[in-house]
This record gives structure tokens, sequence and C-alpha cells, in this order.
């Protein structure tokens, strides 16, 4: 059974930083593809950050430059530090395993985890 187990949210000020982390288990981590999506009240859920297997990243333009996503392979575990936050980073957080593609494109992602809140204030 795979499971998906997300920590590290909470509140904080505008500026400052949190580190979240998704501890997997239940198939074999180093082989698939991780992200880390988000969703603010009203919103749509979007991507913030994926990593693939082979450590290639890629991040959403609202979080370059001050979000950090990383992978170690021998603890199951995806992290995401981020760094300078702003109000409107406001969201649940979500850890996802396993990419997969149609056609050739990335369609979406096979697990997810529950969530965990980030709520930034000024």
């Amino acid at each position: 059974q795979v499971r998906l187990v997300e920590s590290g949210g909470g509140s904080v000020q505008a500026g400052g930083s949190l580190k979240l982390s998704c501890a997997a288990s239940g198939y074999r981590f180093s082989t698939c593809g991780m992200g880390w999506y988000r969703q603010a009240p009203g919103k749509e859920r979007e991507l913030v950050s994926d990593i693939s297997t082979a450590g290639t990243t890629t991040y959403a333009d609202s979080v370059k430059g001050r979000f950090t996503i990383s992978r170690d392979n021998a603890k199951s575990t995806l992290f995401l530090q981020m760094n300078s936050l702003k109000t409107e980073d406001t969201a649940v957080y979500y850890c996802a395993a396993c990419r997969f593609y149609s056609g050739g494109v990335p369609a979406g992602y096979q697990y997810w985890g529950q969530g965990t809140q980030v709520t930034v204030s000024s």
C-alpha cells in the first residue's frame, strides 16, 4: 500500500522559511518522479515543482529562486525548501508520486498525500 505523508507545514510571517517533507512508502521511491502541488482557497491545484528520477527539477515561475525541491532516495523522502515566503504562497501543499505519461507527455501522478497547510501572514 502506497503512503505519502507530508509534514513541515505551519504558519510563518512573510519573508520566512519552511521546509516540507514527504515520507513515502509502499513502492520503490527511487524509480518514480515526484512533485509538489498546492491549492489555495478558491483556486485550482497547481504544480509547484517536480523532480525526476535523475534529479532534474522544474519550478513554477512564481516560486523560482525561492523554493528548492530535493529527494533522498535512501530515506524515501521528498523535500521542498521554501524561502522568502509570500502571502500568496498560502495553500495546502500536496506531495505527488509516480508521474505518468500519455502520448509521451506528463499527464499526472498516481499517488497523492493528504496535504499540509502552509499559511504566510503579512
